[in-house]
């Protein structure tokens, strides 16, 4: 696969001075073509600023992201983003389908092109039938599937989804989740999702990156290697998912990563044997 997303050395602070808040601190990473990622981590630990300097939404005090080869230096046209707050992201003033539009307007597309492409989308959600309507005649879920509709409508490289399920229920949360799977499968997108829920991060993804209290640093890349084809009831039930969910939550909690601490215990077994052969040498000399 090749790499669509490269973030290299990212910091980013906010203000100057003793004052200073430092957001990001030295982060790199890179999200491979075709693969659902999740970035996880504390509340207030940098997750959407990261998202705002990948989004090119803000400059990254330093450091560098690339978009496909292509380093970002402002919002790039092949880049789409889904925001936690979906009532203040739709124009109640425009129908669901001109939301869908939107932000089709600045591409070099007739109004026909326009048209299909939003309806295409909208099917692509479930939501054939609700083109006409307003945001605010809909449910909070479907409003959210409007919101992932507009952004698959530009058929992004990259799409980028910031604490998208936070603001639903339970049931209808569950839902999206498997709406974005199988939409990020059958269009092979590349899709970056920031979250704080850990079940939604691995039951999501391909991989997970743990991220650590502000500033937000990498403690972990964690590869999911649950099936392609997945369930809220079994695939939640099965060991793998329970493993790694337990993995994250406690690397979350400050925890080392498995491999860190397999090979300190290791090293740690190693020193002691070497310790316990230089005491029985030093007793049979004593001896003799």
């Amino acid at each position: 696969m090749s790499t669509m997303l490269e973030v290299s050395g990212l910091n980013h602070r906010y203000g100057a001075g003793e004052k200073a808040h430092v957001a990001v601190n030295d982060l790199s990473f890179t999200v491979e073509a075709g693969q659902l990622a999740s970035i996880v981590g504390p509340s207030g630990c940098g997750k959407s600023t990261l998202l705002r300097c990948i989004a090119g939404l803000i400059k990254p005090t330093s450091g560098r992201v690339s978009l496909h080869g292509d380093d970002v230096s402002g919002v790039p046209e092949d880049l789409a983003v889904v925001f936690q707050d979906y009532s203040r992201s739709l124009f109640p003033w425009l129908s669901v389908a001109k939301n869908v539009e939107f932000p089709l307007r600045w591409r070099n597309l007739s109004r026909s092109e326009r048209r299909t492409r939003a309806q295409e989308a909208l099917e692509s959600v479930g939501l054939a039938g609700v083109g006409s309507k307003f945001p605010w005649q809909l449910s909070g879920g479907m409003q959210q599937r409007v919101s992932i509709a507009r952004a698959l409508a530009s058929k992004p490289a990259l799409l980028l989804m910031d604490e998208p399920f936070a603001s639903v229920d339970a049931q209808t949360r569950f839902e999206l989740e498997d709406l974005t799977r199988r939409v990020q499968r059958e269009n092979g997108s590349t899709v970056l999702v920031v979250t704080h829920d850990i079940d939604e991060s691995v039951y999501l993804s391909d991989r997970v990156l743990v991220l650590s209290k502000s500033p937000a640093t990498i403690v972990a890349d964690l590869p999911v290697g649950l099936p392609a084809e997945r369930n809220q009831i079994t695939t939640r039930e099965s060991a793998e998912f329970v493993t790694l969910r337990g993995e994250v939550a406690r690397l979350l909690h400050g925890g080392a990563p498995e491999a860190v601490t397999a090979a300190s215990d290791a090293a740690e077994y190693e020193l002691a044997q070497q310790d316990a052969a230089a005491d029985a040498a030093t007793k049979a000399h004593t001896k003799s």
